[in-house]
């Protein structure tokens, strides 16, 4: 590594670092000020990890180093739903749990899509139509079906147990696993990557390179973890403030800013263009690890509190939560199995998010219906159901579910004979 981009390196890394510490440290009388902190720290370590992940994928597969990041940049929303596991509170569990899944879909994803599309107007003269996908990616949408699949099983129990837990934690195992036998990037792209990641990637010898991107991929991650707890502190003294209710801070506020990295990693992928693709896996890998790693944590910890084995029920209002989570997940899946997010996806996902944000309980502004009445969260599903039918109709031709596995498969058993 050039001495210059090892400095640059080494002070980013550094200042996350004496941030972190001094956060611990002192006590601030200004939430503003650790807000500030905080947030120039998630930037700088989120950059780090980009980073980190592109050079990653000349040593292991795309998938699996995106799929590091994004758990490494979800372990502030993993501590704040610890922490409402840990005081048993049921209705802000649901709350944040549903609400950091369907921002994530909602914004992040034609997030991706909105960037990268001026981004390409703007550099190469021309609208960007679509994000293309490997084919190998339908590892993570297969991942997110099926743990989907489990949650039909959740509502019809009406209750979130361990077993639960354990269930939803195997499917990411299996996810990860499949993940890691992928093979890594071909080494003619390292031409493509810019001059910080290709820094890293030119490390001659193996065993330093190795160590170099564990040292920032567990630097950045431990700032991540430093930081969240006194940032979201900071942040619902200044929602406080402005007259939002926790229940409001802690289904849409907190996961906005639990979810902050991803969108800074994700923004910076995006606005290259060329790793637009990578951009949204990255938002598609932490959609996975919400879904399965951080849902499976809460049963487990609210047991633990507890002091002994126990089920978390689920009232009418939690399930319709999860149920509009689950439906919005399968419209996910049903555009990313063909292999491609298009601009008419990343509308809707935004414009029926927008809907249940303005409108959380009613539609205040429509009739009632059979059924359902006004109740947005049960309307937005239908819709969500609706749409899924459609686009299943509309584009089953398009779909590269068989050739997507059977590239998968393909591309593992290289991997593990290269390894034999």
């Amino acid at each position: 590594m050039k001495s210059r981009y090892g400095l640059y390196f080494l002070l980013m890394t550094a200042y996350g670092l004496i941030v972190s510490v001094w956060l611990h440290a002192f006590t601030f009388s200004s939430p503003g000020l650790v807000a500030f902190l905080c947030f120039s720290t998630v930037i700088v370590s989120a950059l780090i990890m980009s980073w980190a992940a592109e050079a990653a994928e000349f040593s292991i597969s795309q998938g699996l180093a995106v799929a590091i990041v994004a758990l490494l940049q979800v372990i502030p929303e993993f501590m704040v739903e610890a922490v409402i596991a840990w005081r048993k509170d049921i209705d802000l569990m649901m709350a944040n749990f549903t609400g950091s899944n369907r921002l994530l879909m909602g914004v992040g994803w034609p997030l991706i899509f909105i960037t990268a599309d001026i981004y390409s107007r703007i550099r190469k003269k021309r609208k960007l139509d679509a994000i293309h996908l490997r084919p190998e990616n339908i590892v993570e949408v297969a991942a997110l079906f099926i743990a989907s699949l489990y949650f039909i099983v959740v509502l019809i129990k009406r209750d979130l147990q361990v077993y639960d837990g354990i269930s939803l934690g195997m499917i990411f195992i299996g996810y990860m696993y499949i993940l890691r036998i992928l093979p890594e990037e071909a080494e003619e792209k390292k031409d493509d990557l810019l001059s910080m990641p290709r820094s890293l990637v030119n490390v001659s010898d193996g065993r330093n390179r190795a160590l170099i991107l564990t040292a920032l991929f567990g630097v950045g991650g431990l700032t991540m973890w430093a930081v969240a707890d006194p940032f979201l502190d900071s942040m619902k003294e200044v929602a406080t403030a402005a007259g939002i209710s926790v229940f409001v801070f802690v289904q849409w506020v907190a996961p906005f800013l639990s979810e902050f990295p991803e969108k800074v990693t994700a923004f910076y992928w995006a606005r290259t263009i060329r790793l637009g693709p990578m951009a949204l896996l990255n938002m598609i890998s932490s959609k996975v690890n919400q879904w399965t790693l951080l849902v499976s944590m809460i049963p487990i910890v609210y047991s633990i509190s507890m002091g002994r084995i126990s089920t978390i029920p689920l009232d009418i209002h939690h399930r319709e939560e999860i149920l509009l989570s689950m439906m919005m997940t399968f419209y996910g899946c049903s555009t990313l199995a063909k292999l491609k997010f298009t601009r008419e996806n990343a509308i809707i996902l935004f414009v029926l998010w927008l809907a249940q944000f303005l409108y959380p309980i009613n539609f205040t502004f429509m009739p009632q219906l059979p059924v359902v009445g006004n109740n947005s969260r049960l309307i937005t599903s239908a819709l969500f159901g609706i749409l899924t039918i459609l686009e299943i109709v509309r584009h089953r031709k398009e779909f590269r579910i068989a050739s997507g596995l059977r590239e998968t498969v393909r591309l593992a058993k290289s991997r593990i004979g290269q390894a034999e």
